[in-house]
């Protein structure tokens, strides 16, 4: 087995070649936190489109912050992953994040078991500095599931599910930029999809 040497957060620990930030980072007990990422160890399938930015970490020598779930640590990396630039940047992309996600978490069925509340409780997030249109979507219903599609983030999780675990494959991501959404081909709805409400992607939602 290949492995390299690096250093995080002034420690230096050896891991397999080819193993991400984050997941060294795990193995060094440091925690970065993430939405999009979601692993399925015991499978060896991950989901890690880098889409949120929530886990950036500063690497040295690079201009831009990397996003630690979809980068690979490379023999004699240094990486810094609660600078401030680093906590600064996290806690934007939240705001901007949430900007464009309905305050309703009183009445959310979620609160309380909710990644996104409980990343905004740990940054100390209280107020949402940007303010705009926000996306609109009806609401699909099912038999068994309702996906209120106002407060998808696009992390890709149930589409990872569906595709990749259940091979269903009912979700994928359409649409662009703002409009950017995980819904079934053509925007049809769940029950005419070829959806088996296994509830997997419910399962994972973050």
């Amino acid at each position: 087995m290949e492995t390299v040497r690096f250093t995080i957060d002034k420690k230096t620990i050896e891991v397999e070649k080819g193993t991400t930030i984050l997941n060294a980072a795990k193995k060094a007990g440091i925690d970065i936190p993430s939405l999009c990422y979601f692993s399925l160890d015991g499978m060896k399938i991950e989901n890690k489109p880098g889409g949120c930015r929530v886990c950036v970490v500063e690497v040295e020598g690079r201009r831009n912050l990397a996003p630690a779930c979809a980068t690979e640590v490379t023999d004699g990396m240094v990486v810094r992953t609660n600078s401030m630039r680093v906590l600064n940047a996290r806690r934007t992309v939240l705001e901007l994040i949430l900007s464009d996600h309905p305050f309703d978490c009183l009445v959310c069925a979620k609160s309380g078991n909710c990644e996104l509340q409980s990343l905004a409780h740990r940054m100390g997030v209280r107020e949402i500095p940007y303010q705009g249109a926000q996306s609109t979507y009806r609401k699909d219903t099912s038999p068994s599931i309702i996906r209120d599609i106002d407060k998808c983030i696009m992390c890709r999780r149930c589409e990872m599910m569906c595709n990749d675990v259940q091979t269903v494959g009912a979700l994928s991501a359409i649409n662009r930029g703002f409009m950017a959404v995980v819904a079934p081909a053509f925007e049809m709805n769940l029950e005419k999809s070829p959806c088996t409400y296994c509830g997997q992607c419910v399962a994972v939602c973050p």
